[in-house]
Order: C-alpha cells, then sequence, then structure tokens
C-alpha cells in the first residue's frame, strides 16, 4: 500500500482531555486520535505530529496535525471513518493530501487564539468561557492590548526558562471585541509559548477590572514580573483559533464558536 501524507484539520472540546500531546497515564486528544486513525486503517504504524500544544482544558477551532499512514483510502473516506471511532468532542473538519515534505509544526508561519470571557453566569458555556463577576472597562482593555503589539520579550507571561528557550515572540494581532454578553480576546503571531496566552488575557482583564493601569501591564514588557503568573486566566476559555500556512487567507472575520443569547427575562 503507498505511504500517503494526509494535513488534518481538527476541532476539539478540551474539557476532558490533559492537552493535546500523548502522555502516559492520561487521556489526552493525539491519543484518542492515534486510536481512532488504527482503528479505521487496521495500521499500527503511523506518525500523527500536531503543529503545537495545547494545555489541559484548552480547546481548538482548528488544529493542524500531519498524518503519515500506508493506506489506500480515499481521504474523505479516512476522514469518516476515523471520526466514526473518535468520542463526540473530537471531530476531524478536513483530511487533505499533501506533498510528503509538509510539516505540520515546521511549515506553520503563524497561529491565532481567541479568548472567551463572560460578562454573566452562564449554565450552557461554562467548560467554555471565563465568567468575569465584574464590570469590565473594555475601552482600557483595548488600550493596554496595544502595548504587546510588536516583537517583545514575554519572559514574565511564561513559565519557559529564557536560558533554554527563547521567550522572545512577534505579536501581529491582538484584539478585543464586544459581542454580547462575551468579551473575545483575538491575538495571532508567529508563535506563543507557554502560557503566554492565558496570563495576557488576565493581565487585560486585571486592567478591565480597574486594578492595573495599561502603563503598569506594558512595564511587565521591560522587567521581570510575578504578576502575570498570579493573574493566569482560567484555561476553560481558550481556544487555538487557526494556524496558519503560506498561502492561507488572514482577514476572517472573528467569531467565538459559544454564542450567549441575550438574557429574556
Amino acid at each position: 500500500m503507498p505511504n500517503v501524507r494526509l494535513k488534518l484539520t481538527i476541532e476539539y472540546a478540551g474539557t476532558r482531555y490533559s492537552g493535546w500531546q500523548i502522555q502516559k497515564n492520561a487521556r489526552t486528544v493525539q491519543g484518542e486520535i492515534e486510536r481512532a486513525v488504527r482503528e479505521a486503517t487496521s495500521v499500527d504504524e503511523f506518525e500523527l505530529y500536531g503543529s503545537g500544544r495545547t494545555d489541559a482544558g484548552v480547546h481548538a477551532m482548528a488544529q493542524v496535525a500531519h498524518l503519515d499512514v500506508q493506506t489506500n483510502t480515499a481521504p474523505e473516506m479516512l476522514r469518516r471513518r476515523i471520526n466514526d471511532a473518535l468520542p463526540a468532542d473530537i471531530n476531524i473538519l478536513r483530511a487533505d493530501k499533501v506533498r510528503h515534505k509538509f510539516h505540520a509544526r515546521h511549515d506553520a508561519k503563524g497561529r491565532s487564539y481567541l479568548y472567551n470571557v463572560s460578562r454573566r453566569r452562564t449554565a450552557f458555556a461554562k467548560p467554555f468561557v471565563w465568567w468575569v463577576k465584574d464590570d469590565l472597562d473594555v475601552g482600557a482593555m483595548r488600550a493596554a492590548a496595544a502595548h504587546f503589539v510588536g516583537f517583545h520579550d514575554f519572559q514574565s507571561f511564561s513559565d519557559d526558562d529564557p536560558d533554554e528557550k527563547s521567550t522572545q515572540v512577534l505579536v501581529d494581532a491582538l484584539e478585543i471585541y464586544e459581542d454580547g454578553d462575551l468579551v473575545l480576546v483575538h491575538i495571532e503571531g508567529s508563535h506563543f509559548i507557554w502560557k503566554m496566552v492565558r496570563r495576557l488575557v488576565g493581565v487585560l482583564v486585571e486592567v478591565g477590572r480597574g486594578g492595573l493601569t495599561s502603563d503598569a501591564a506594558a512595564a511587565m514588557l521591560g522587567e521581570r514580573s510575578e504578576l502575570p503568573a498570579r493573574l493566569t486566566a482560567p484555561a476553560s476559555g481558550l481556544f487555538l483559533e487557526r494556524v496558519f500556512y503560506e498561502g492561507d487567507a488572514r482577514d476572517t472575520p472573528v467569531q467565538s464558536p459559544i454564542v450567549l443569547p441575550p438574557l429574556l427575562l
């Protein structure tokens, strides 16, 4: 049988999983997909490689992975068979045949994340939002967000060791949108280091609450601060939105997969 490489585009709710990457004695998204591939193909030897990790409880609207597998099955039929073997909270959206040199991680040109902050309690969307009880000044959050756009050292926003891994990141965009009772934090950049997005969201929310000034938030880029770690936003509201490759459009509208209908009172 021929060995083919497929580009998989995947959505998942991360609530029940210990992140993307396979771990011993833990249920992960990658682990579930690999089990489903074995069931769908009856092949034990294959490679599934994601564009990057997501942490426990983090979701994805369009994670990307490449799958190397020996099969005669057409990509669309294989996608359906894998989905039939997956739990309901993981779904393969697309399976596209690509050149063997394509690499889900190394070929990625950028990534975007979306964070859902809810301004009201919700019985239905709790696993996908962070409910902030305090009033939020969205204008102040936007002003603070502008400081983080560009090429900066985000050492204070990560647990990565700067002596072992660069903490410098190019942030192309950091925007705040309002969608009814949701405040959406949308960030796009070259890549993101561990916990960076959740700590940025936590700092922006603290500015919105009035507990931190925009200038104080910006100062965290110039000097080491422990505050972002204490303000880390919960995993529940975070979605990996897109992984960008050469030629991909980046002007698609920002839209949350979560809808909070207006209160019917």
